[in-house]
């Protein structure tokens, strides 16, 4: 009979004593009093138990710079430096096609020398509507003084001179007629006594109401001066320092707008070309980002290599590829220590604490153990698990691995084990011989052809077996198949949920199946 026959056959005979088992607990009959001494049992005894949590992670450096794409959209990969070569500081490695910049770079400068010209017109536009403001502004502060000392002049002077004139010819006047009076008097009595011609009395008679006219005329001009041209003057003056008053201010109001207006425009034209200049610098910063650069000596990792990502962009890096802004590209670690991530799920994450040691064993390196310590637990489930999965719950968990060792690489694969508890002697039982009834946590003791229920405080368990704080004693026989009726021992209970043990009864329920890979050093005693 051949190796794999034998094999074969003491799969198929255990699995019918398995069978067999099964089908003598389900007719046997419990009443969570009594139990035929055929059902599977558990003898507890004394003897150490490791609780412990085993993961697979990754490696990756502890320091490392990661190198991403700073070009705006998306943009092709015209030249990528080999993953794996050792690379030192200021070393090429990559370059992102830049032509659509270098267009865009040129149509910019010529926007930026157009408004160059456009801010230095408006500067000497500025300067211009400066002067011509104020030569308008001392031209109507001019015509102003002018009008006020045109009243001045008036009054003090023409006024008085025009009055002196008119009173000046009425008076003239005024003799005159006194003399032509005298006169026709005279040429009167002469010519009463035909001492004088008619022809001469005519002409002194005609001088005498010359005279007589012209101080009437004198009279009226003197009083045209006084109530007429002189009022009517002086009206016009005031109006001319009103006039010439209210176009000063205009001139200030106009020159204030021309200036604020030119002003504004400059200030406008100004902005403008920072703008501009702005977004030449920027698409020269561009440029200039397209060329990425070592930032210290270590060897390159793509991105795609080092993690998955939920976005679907694994596809190594290769000339031609597409790459998006801020997308990682290179990861170049720079220290020779190294670290593992690992993603601990919500139903074990209570028992995961910083500080706890760990055994790691990588894929890459067999035979050989290394050791570490939980440094980090992340505060939130992971996104990418959470997108691909809501009802998945994963926190990323740093682990930093003692010593330096350059066979380890960043992006090997590994697996964690997390050593939670380790008692060198304590009791522990099966998880399935745990149940919860009445709020209680409960093993079945066999006594004789009976089984009695014990109250029982536990702690931790791995998945397999599980910690007994008090409750039962070494050397009870316990039921592996207790009676049905009783609660589920779940994940749910006080230790489950990351609770270290307190010594009170929990109130959870006792724990099921498991939910995470785990080993456990099982203590001595018999089997089912």
């Amino acid at each position: 009979m051949t190796k794999a026959t034998k094999n074969s056959v003491a799969l198929v005979v255990g699995i019918l004593v398995i069978l067999a088992l099964i089908a003598i607990a389900t007719i046997t009959k419990l009443d969570g009093s009594s139990a035929t001494l055929t059902s599977a049992t558990y003898t507890v005894e004394r003897g150490p138990l490791a609780i412990n949590l085993t993961e697979t992670g990754t490696i990756k450096s502890r320091d490392q710079y990661i190198v991403k794409s700073q070009v705006e959209g998306r943009t092709s990969i015209i030249y990528v430096i080999d993953e794996g070569a050792v690379v030192k500081e200021g070393d090429l490695l990559i370059e992102l096609d830049s032509s659509t910049l270098q267009d865009r770079l040129v149509d910019q400068q010529i926007q930026v020398e157009n408004t160059e010209a456009d801010f230095v017109s408006a500067n000497e536009n500025l300067e211009v509507v400066k002067i011509q403001s104020q030569s308008n502004i001392a031209k109507a502060e001019l015509d102003n003084q002018f009008a006020q000392e045109d009243k001045v002049k008036y009054i003090d002077g023409e006024w008085p001179k025009a009055l002196m004139e008119s009173e000046t010819e009425l008076t003239l006047a005024d003799e005159d007629l006194k003399r032509a009076t005298d006169e026709f008097e005279w040429s009167k009595k002469l010519n009463a006594e035909k001492y004088l011609s008619e022809t001469e009395f005519r002409a002194d008679e005609l001088a005498l109401k010359r005279s007589e006219l012209q101080v009437a005329l004198a009279a009226e001009k003197l009083n045209l001066l006084n109530d007429y041209t002189h009022p009517r003057k002086l009206a016009e003056l005031d109006s001319e320092i009103t006039q010439k008053d209210l176009a000063l201010q205009r001139v200030n109001r106009e020159s204030s707008s021309d200036f604020a207006q030119a002003q504004a425009r400059l200030r406008a034209r100004q902005a403008e070309l920072k703008r501009q200049k702005s977004k030449l610098a920027k698409i020269e910063d561009q440029i200039s980002k397209t060329k990425m650069y070592a930032p210290a000596a270590g060897m390159v990792v793509y991105a795609t290599s080092s993690e998955f990502s939920w976005r679907g962009d694994t596809q190594p890096l290769d000339e031609g590829q597409e790459v998006r802004e801020r997308q990682e590209l290179i990861h170049l670690p720079t220290a020779d220590s190294m670290m593992v991530v690992i993603r601990v799920h919500e139903s074990a994450l209570g028992k995961v604490q910083i500080g706890q040691d760990v055994q790691i064993s990588i894929d890459a390196l067999p035979g050989r153990s290394f050791t570490g310590k939980v440094t980090k637990i992340a505060p939130l489930p992971d996104a990418a698990s959470v997108f691909m999965n809501p009802d998945l719950k994963v926190y990323d968990t740093q682990i930093m691995i003692d010593g330096v060792f350059p066979k380890i690489r960043t992006g090997m694969s590994c697996k964690a084990t997390i050593l939670i508890e380790d008692h060198a002697d304590t009791l522990a039982v099966p998880l399935q011989a745990v149940v919860g009834r009445a709020g209680e946590t409960v093993v079945y003791v066999v006594n004789g052809n009976t089984t009695e229920p014990h109250t029982v405080v536990t702690g931790l368990d791995n998945n397999a077996m599980v910690h007994i704080i008090s409750g039962i004693n070494a050397g009870d026989e316990v039921l592996l198949t207790p009676p049905l009726g009783g609660d589920p021992l779940t994940k749910s209970s006080a230790h489950a949920k990351g609770e270290r043990p307190t010594g009170k009864r929990p109130t959870g329920k006792p724990a099921g199946a498991p939910t995470q890979s785990g080993s456990s050093g099982m203590p001595a005693g018999k089997r089912p």
